[in-house]
């Protein structure tokens, strides 16, 4: 990985790119001629058209018109000597030719009125002010749009919604608990507030600079990828006012109908969960309704001849391409696989199976393939249907792949025993394979290229002793103690990352090679951008075992958060976690509301706020609901068989 900041490091996160806030025009450029000019055209095409019609209409002398309103019909020849039907045709004409000509008159009266209608017409509008002419045409604009919205804002088939359980409340009785439940709360209100007024409606904010930002997986357009990110973190954290504001401009404002290419990984799991969680937790048809628009934009990138999707997909054409550096012009198995539970969830509110069938037919291609060691590569050429480079990891590129197999089973209420099987056969390669400990006697999960294993975990692969904690129960040979050990093992080597720099914040990447343990090496490794995964670990860590040493790690990690990213236009990432004068990046990532806020708040919140049995969270932390077949109609939704 030659450039980290140009690569999408991540199926669960693709990095920010720092190139400033896009430039482009808010609306379209101004009409060089006037609208009178314009009006003039239309009426004048319009006029030659009348009089074309009024001279060139067939002569009777010559032809006979037949008119399918009277008597005239057209019938197939048969040739009564074969029996067979000619191509040809002829008419059967009308008993009076009389008619013909009074109706061809009357034909040309009406159009000799309209014509004489349209030039009163013309008259009438040249009579007016350029200003009057402008604001009828900015009414019919308005009663298109608003007759279009009315259009795209159908509501969609009413379905049995599941049994939602814990979706407010987690008040915690320890009052220093509570307290520090508020303060991430009141840090939620920081950088919602600050996003609120100096980059609402862009995807991002640069809280040094004040204004927005936005990044190549978003597109060129201002999609409000903060807003829609976060909108389930301020319903769960109580902040309703904040809450209503965000669904106003999405109700009004958020439109995929653009010119623009976004990632299809990182809008599924952003927009599409963000959407379908606050669908879920409020109840408000909009969301829904907007993720299914946003979800039929995004089914062209599964165009290909495999049916492995595209990486990018321009919302308005459906092209759709991959990444320039990918190995071979590959898709990459973190992205096209983490797309199960939203496309699932979108089926079921739909009755359209389209979307289950796309990415069930992504499980069958992959459980066809070789493997090799049992290890899934990171690169698939999607026109081949072959691996790319054989590369493996469960940081960058793999991560959320193995995420979705386990809560594919979860989410369905542990019926879906494929998904199960598959992920309990990829973490036994992996445990083979990739799970080592140092010299330091810290257990850390290495990278696979090319038959070598690279000992380097990134900090994106800190979710996994999460993942591990969360599959340990109904997993094989009765090994869930140890799965839970290792979740807990990978726990204590990423806290280790943190507390081994400056400012108590992990790097991006990090080295076992000889002396160094859990240390970056190179300056690109160094940064820390606001990244949820090891602190997405304590929480799940802490929700199985109540140890308490994982709250502790999380308010360590806080209270860092707290003095060395916030400023005072939200919080920014930080270049070099091993200086203690630490340079800002300038960039307040959408996932910080969606993920790490979150993750800390529940972190101090009592476990019947969004139990595990009840909720699954998708790789952005958004809530969907397990799909019991007991309270919901599912068992006639074949999605779920």
């Amino acid at each position: 990985m030659t450039t980290p900041a140009l690569l999408p490091l991540s199926g669960r996160r693709i990095p920010p790119l720092n190139l400033g806030p896009p430039s482009f025009p808010h609306h379209r450029a101004t009409l060089r001629l006037s609208e009178k000019f314009i009006l003039l055209l239309i009426l004048s095409a319009f006029i030659t058209l009348c009089f074309g019609a009024f001279f060139f209409l067939p002569d009777s002398s010559k032809h006979k018109r037949f008119d399918l309103g009277l008597e005239d019909v057209l019938i197939p020849h048969v040739d009564a000597g074969k029996g067979a039907k000619n191509p040809g045709v002829f008419l059967i004409h009308g008993p009076d030719e009389h008619r013909h000509r009074e109706e061809e008159e009357r034909l040309r009266n009406k159009i000799r009125a309209d014509h004489e209608k349209a030039l009163e017409e013309a008259k009438e509008k040249l009579r007016k002010s350029r200003e009057e002419i402008h604001a009828e045409i900015q009414t019919e604009k308005n009663k298109i749009v608003q007759e279009m919205k009315t259009k795209e804002n159908k509501p969609l088939p009413p379905v049995p919604i599941p049994n939602l359980v814990g979706i407010s409340g987690g008040d915690p009785e320890d009052i220093e608990i509570r307290k520090k439940r508020d303060k991430i709360k009141e840090m939620m209100k920081h950088a919602w507030d600050n996003y609120r007024t100096y980059g609402w409606g862009h995807n991002e904010l640069r809280p040094i600079a004040r204004k927005g930002h936005s990044t190549n997986i978003f597109g060129s357009s201002q999609m409000g990828a903060t807003i829609v990110d976060a909108l389930d973190t301020l319903y769960i954290m109580g902040l309703h006012d904040e809450f209503l504001d965000g669904q106003r401009w999405i109700e009004d404002n958020l439109d995929f109908s653009v010119n623009s290419e976004v990632s299809v990984f990182e809008v599924n799991i952003r927009f599409i969960g963000g959407l379908l969680a606050a669908y879920y937790l409020s109840g408000e048809e909009i969301f829904k309704i907007k993720a299914v628009q946003l979800a039929e934009k995004l089914l062209p990138a599964f165009n290909t001849p495999t049916g492995i999707p595209w990486a990018m997909v321009n919302l308005k054409s459906g092209v759709g391409r991959n990444w320039g550096w990918a190995s071979a012009g590959s898709s990459i198995l973190a992205e096209f696989g983490t797309l199960h539970m939203e496309f699932v969830h979108l089926s079921y509110l739909t009755g359209d199976l389209v979307y289950y069938k796309k990415v069930m037919h992504i499980r069958k291609l992959l459980q066809k393939m070789d493997r090799p060691n049992g290890l899934y590569p990171n690169y698939l050429n999607p026109r081949t249907g072959r691996w790319g480079q054989y590369h493996t990891s469960v940081g960058g590129l793999g991560d959320s792949f193995y995420e979705y197999l386990l809560k594919a089973w979860l989410m369905s209420d542990k019926t879906d025993h494929e998904a199960r099987r598959m992920y309990d056969d990829a973490i036994e390669a992996i445990e083979k394979h990739l799970v080592k400990k140092s010299k330091g006697g810290l257990v850390f999960i290495g990278e696979w290229k090319n038959g070598h294993l690279e000992k380097k975990m990134g900090h994106l692969a800190c979710f996994a002793g999460g993942m591990f904690a969360l599959g340990a129960d109904g997993s094989r040979k009765d090994k869930a103690g140890h799965y839970l050990e290792l979740g807990a093992e990978i726990a204590r080597t990423c806290h280790e990352s943190y507390d081994r720099t400056a400012l108590k914040l992990g790097p991006e990447s990090f080295k076992f090679d000889g002396a160094v343990e859990a240390v970056a090496v190179r300056q690109a490794e160094k940064y820390y951008i606001l990244r949820p995964e090891v602190i997405e670990t304590y929480w799940y860590l802490w929700r199985f075992t109540h140890d308490p040493r994982y709250r502790q790690w999380g308010w360590e990690a806080a209270l860092a958060i707290e003095k060395y990213c916030r400023v005072s236009g939200g919080f920014s990432g930080v270049k070099d976690v091993y200086s203690a004068t630490p340079t800002h990046d300038d960039v307040q990532q959408s996932f910080f509301l969606a993920e790490t806020l979150k993750y800390l708040y529940l972190l101090f919140s009592g476990d019947d706020l969004l139990p595990l049995d009840h909720w699954v969270f998708n790789t952005e932390a958004h809530p969907l609901p397990v799909l019991h077949l007991a309270n919901t109609t599912l068992s006639g939704n074949p999605a779920v068989r």
